[in-house]
């Protein structure tokens, strides 16, 4: 599926709740997994491909194998999140490197609450809670945030999240030429 590139306005959409799980659903769902792995990535939220519905994939299983590894022999743990809500934030923090799809090739160091709990429903309709920490923890969070229109680069300093949209402004604008 096309990602969307941040200067693109859906990225600062709010989603609307997932009303009923159907096969288009669950299409939808595969086909972001697919896109996903192919970017590759460890996270995307249905925004990112233009449908603002409050969904998110990730799997950071595969960022625990070894780098030389092909992409069809690292481990896949994917998990589908539909409608999440974060229930309870740790006080402690975390801070990792964060990338995002929707911005390519730009990073920063974010922090994070270390730990969260997120409620979620699965792909069979059944409501789930995941604790999670780590790099589970600061994956979900990113996908949330995409969910509530809202990106990584929010949380840097002003002047240095000016400067990456200014970029990819001028980019898009270089493009459409």
């Amino acid at each position: 599926m096309p990602l969307i590139i941040l200067p693109d306005p859906l990225l600062r959409k709010v989603s609307e709740p997932v009303e009923r799980i159907d096969d288009d659903l669950k299409k939808l769902a595969g086909d972001m997994l697919e896109t996903m792995y192919e970017a590759p990535g460890i996270g995307l939220a249905a925004i990112q491909v233009g449908v603002p519905r409050r969904m998110l994939v990730v799997d950071v299983a595969s960022r625990d194998e070894e780098e030389g590894e092909e992409e069809s022999e690292r481990k896949k743990n994917p998990l589908v999140v539909i409608n999440p809500t974060i229930l309870t934030s740790s006080d402690e923090r975390s801070v990792y490197e964060e990338g995002c799809l929707s911005i390519p090739e730009f990073f920063a160091e974010v922090e994070r609450p270390a730990r969260v709990k997120v409620r979620y429903t699965d792909l069979d309709g059944k409501e789930q809670e995941i604790d999670a920490d780590g790099l589970l923890s600061t994956c979900l969070q990113h996908e949330i945030d995409h969910l509530d229109g809202a990106l990584f680069i929010d949380y840097l300093s002003r002047l240095k999240r000016d400067r990456v949209i200014k970029r990819f402004t001028k980019a898009s604008r270089q493009q459409k030429m």
